[in-house]
């Protein structure tokens, strides 16, 4: 019966328990609540079930270490998706050396890309997704937090560490990539 109750509280009243101190079941109905979309951000970011998991375990530990500090200042998914992003991406920066200046360096893009390939008629998802494996882990999750996860630029530009300018100069950069590969990929020969 009590475990129902829990699940109809709302994230801030079950951060505000953890905080007043009656800390393990709230959090863990937190966890039980976000786990899944934990797993499933870092394994679109990690592209391994195994690590992934490991990684959302290491996660949830910081998550726990940090609540205490939570200010309410935006929603607990954004914060815990700024800390599942930032967590995975420096993993790869450490692991697999996957520095995003250096990388868009050497992955250089046309200056000018033709403005109307903005808007590729009948995309295919499929070849999208290809795509979307193909552009640095930072690009992909720049696009997923503002077209999946809707974030606002202020709450993007918090996850990444960087100037909202800056975030929006990536994005662009990163949809840019996108159309470039997309049409080198899938409409060149059309």
């Amino acid at each position: 019966m009590k475990e129902n109750k829990l699940q109809n509280l709302s994230d801030d009243e079950l951060i505000r328990a953890i905080q007043a101190g009656d800390s393990s079941m709230y959090f863990e109905t937190l966890y039980h609540r976000y786990y899944s979309r934990v797993r499933d951000k870092c394994y679109s970011l990690i592209k391994n079930g195994e690590l992934a998991e490991e990684l959302t375990e290491d996660i949830f530990s910081k998550v726990f270490e940090k609540i205490s500090g939570f200010k309410f200042k935006s929603s607990f998914s954004s914060w815990l998706y700024s800390v599942t992003y930032n967590y995975c991406i420096d993993y790869l920066r450490q692991n697999k050396k996957l520095h995003y200046p250096e990388w868009n360096r050497s992955n250089d893009i046309p200056e000018i890309i033709d403005e109307s390939s903005e808007n590729i008629e009948g995309i295919n998802y499929e070849n999208l997704l290809v795509i979307l494996e193909l552009i640095h882990p930072e690009e992909k999750a720049l696009l997923l937090m503002k077209y999946m996860e809707e974030l606002s630029m202020k709450q993007i530009a918090s996850a990444l560490r960087i100037s909202e300018d800056a975030a929006k100069m990536r994005l662009k950069r990163a949809r840019t990539r996108v159309i470039y590969l997309y049409t080198e990929k899938y409409l060149k020969d059309e």
